[in-house]
């Protein structure tokens, strides 16, 4: 399994204007085969942030995903809404053990 976490930012009060693209993008990924797991969330103490969480089965769902219509089109949509700092990491995980 692959776990992306990280960040990216939105100028000020910019999530208004990025809701309708992020929604359709993160329902589109959350749709492929091989994704588990696909949210952004806006940070409580700084509304700029954005925090990423991704969970995929392997590198070739990853690829796929980011080889589809509707990335290409968010990546698009991104720097016409400001999309800035972009700070992403991939991992290999297992499924690991709950706390």
């Amino acid at each position: 399994m692959l776990l992306i976490m990280g960040t990216v930012r939105l100028p000020t009060g910019g999530l208004d204007r990025a809701r309708s693209a992020m929604e359709k993008m993160v329902a589109a990924s959350r749709a492929e085969d091989g994704c588990f797991t696909y949210a952004y969330g806006q940070d409580v103490l700084d509304p700029t942030l954005i925090h990423v969480v991704e969970r995929w089965r392997d590198r070739e769902a990853l690829k796929a995903h980011g080889a589809s219509a509707h990335m290409a089109e968010w990546r698009a949509a991104g720097a016409d809404l400001g999309l800035h700092d972009r700070d992403l990491k991939l991992y290999d995980a297992d499924e690991g053990t709950p706390l």
